[in-house]
């Protein structure tokens, strides 16, 4: 199983990013999958995480700027960011729990991650 993500980029303060995460390969179903970022010299952390469900949960910071979506036929993740800040610029991995076909457990895949960049 591979996760692939896309869409990262130099942007302006308040503007506008959409990633993608598509997964491929040997899948059955998708439990939950996330976005997570990581600063320089900071530890990754949870952007976003949506469920199977679906449900949905936010870092406080994103709140009502970031909006993460799934399209299960295409096995896709997607993160719309909006009134992006400085503050936003990392790299952004997406995250996937997966059962694979022929498995009886769920395995955590991750993406290689995008590099989001907010600056004037």
């Amino acid at each position: 199983v591979q996760l692939q993500a896309s869409g990262g980029g130099l942007v302006q303060p308040g503007g506008s990013l959409r990633l993608s995460c598509a997964a491929s390969g040997s899948i059955f179903s998708i439990n939950a999958m996330g976005w997570y970022c990581q600063a320089p010299g900071k530890e990754r952390e949870l952007v976003a995480v949506i469920t199977s469900g679906p449900s949905t949960n936010y870092a406080d910071s994103v709140k009502g700027r970031f909006t993460i979506s799934r399209d299960n036929a295409k096995n896709t993740l997607y993160l719309q960011m909006n009134s992006l800040k400085s503050e936003d610029t990392a790299v952004y991995y997406c995250n996937a729990n997966v059962r694979r076909l022929g498995y009886t457990y769920d395995i955590d895949y991750w993406g290689k991650g995008t590099l989001v960049t907010v600056s004037s």
